[in-house]
């Protein structure tokens, strides 16, 4: 499945609900069976700067594709952290850097976001997109 078809799948199953409270608990839903970190992993280095709860992230590259777990302490940031690791595991790092998550928008999610979950929101993007750049062979 391509990122865009990935999007699209994102799109359509936000596209069922049509309160928001239902949307938060979707997004929870998909937190709790998000690929979640090793215990082990849950360093400050992987700490998301940007974020009102704590992040961790930890990205490796399995046969040229990043592969991407993660947890929160919050059970919403867990969701949206879920979110996009569904979209970009098992992504090419090169893929990862250049696409466009015209998802977000489209769901309605950063305008549904508190200010600082809203920036989280974009330092999660931003930390995987850096270290997809990162990924790539010079």
């Amino acid at each position: 499945m391509t990122l865009e078809e990935k999007q699209q799948e994102i799109i359509d199953e936000f596209a069922i609900y049509d309160d928001w409270m239902d949307k938060y608990q979707y997004i929870i839903d998909l937190g709790e069976s998000a690929p979640m970190i090793d215990e082990s992993k849950k360093t400050d280095d992987r700490l998301i700067d940007g974020c009102q709860a704590k992040v961790w992230l930890d990205a490796k590259i399995e046969n040229g594709l990043m592969v991407l777990t993660a947890d929160s302490n919050s059970s919403i940031t867990k969701g949206i952290i879920g979110l996009l690791i569904r979209l970009y595991d098992n992504e090419k790092p090169e893929d990862i850097v250049k696409s466009d998550l015209h998802f977000i928008s489209e769901i309605g999610l950063q305008e549904h976001l508190s200010p600082t979950r809203a920036n989280g929101l974009v330092s999660m993007v931003k930390k995987i997109k850096i270290l997809a750049l990162s990924a790539i062979p010079k």
